[in-house]
């Protein structure tokens, strides 16, 4: 156990460069950062206190497990009860639905932070604090869930930062833009529940692009050999920092290559 003050935190994360001003996405695992007197509410106020009165600290707020039951398998839940969970379940609210706890309690705390914004959509939301946040959340289509229309998209506009606070990249969700990037990317179709005025939830399916995040871990790596991640010590955490144009650029170079030799060769 190690004890990490809150002021050390913002020093960490400056000399990692967050930009003052800037447009940060975060990922992140609580657990990895130490003992941090204040907690979780510490930890974010760091992240704004690095940042500045300018800058904007944006998360993602998802919730996976408002999605078709049909495609659940860990665990499976019955065929019969598919229907009855579609029709039953409450219907996703930006400001009533928490966020999935895989998000993290970092990510929770980010939403219910006095101010935050969150976009709508009911299965890869995001939250933000700070004078861009509606810049960041607002228009989120069903049907553009990651990409150019979408808080990731918004990012790549504003020349964004991406924090990877002691996770992978196999979290680092703006590599997803550029799977949306590619000239003929895999669909599918989506469904959720969302709240509607008179309180109910309404079941609504949509077609949208079919992400993979499975070689994630490959790209991230591949990126870092460039330089143009900065890696380093957030208090117990590693800290991966790069500029989200830079990473999607070089995902999209990337997919564009690896996935389609990939294909090729299964259809040999």
């Amino acid at each position: 156990m190690h004890l990490v003050p809150m002021r050390s935190l913002t020093a960490d994360l400056r000399a990692l460069g967050v930009d003052p001003g800037g447009v940060l996405l975060m990922h992140s695992s609580y657990r990895s950062v130490g003992f941090v007197p204040g907690g979780p509410q510490a930890v974010v106020q760091a992240l704004l206190d690095a940042l500045g009165p300018d800058g904007t600290l944006v998360v993602p707020t998802h919730t996976s497990e408002n999605s078709d039951p049909a495609d659940w398998s860990r665990p499976p839940v019955p065929p019969e009860w598919w229907e009855p969970i579609r029709r039953e379940a409450p219907g996703f609210d930006p400001a009533r639905t928490p966020a999935s706890r895989f998000m993290g309690v970092l990510a929770e705390t980010v939403r219910t932070w006095p101010g935050a914004r969150r976009s709508d959509h009911p299965q890869v939301s995001f939250a933000a604090v700070g004078p861009r946040a509606g810049d960041v959340v607002a228009g989120h289509r069903l049907d553009d869930a990651l990409g150019e229309e979408s808080p990731v998209g918004a990012l790549h506009r504003l020349d964004g930062q991406v924090l990877l606070l002691g996770v992978g990249h196999d979290s680092n969700t703006s590599m997803h833009l550029a799977e949306w990037r590619q000239s003929d990317p895999p669909r599918h179709t989506a469904g959720a529940s969302i709240r509607q005025a008179d309180g109910t939830g309404r079941w609504v399916t949509w077609v949208d692009v079919d992400e993979d995040e499975s070689d994630f871990d490959r790209i991230g790596a591949d990126f870092e050999t460039t330089g143009a991640a900065v890696v380093g010590p957030v208090g117990r955490a590693t800290g991966r920092l790069m500029r989200q144009r830079a990473v999607v650029d070089f995902a999209a170079a990337w997919i564009a290559v690896h996935r389609a030799a990939a294909l090729d060769r299964d259809q040999a």
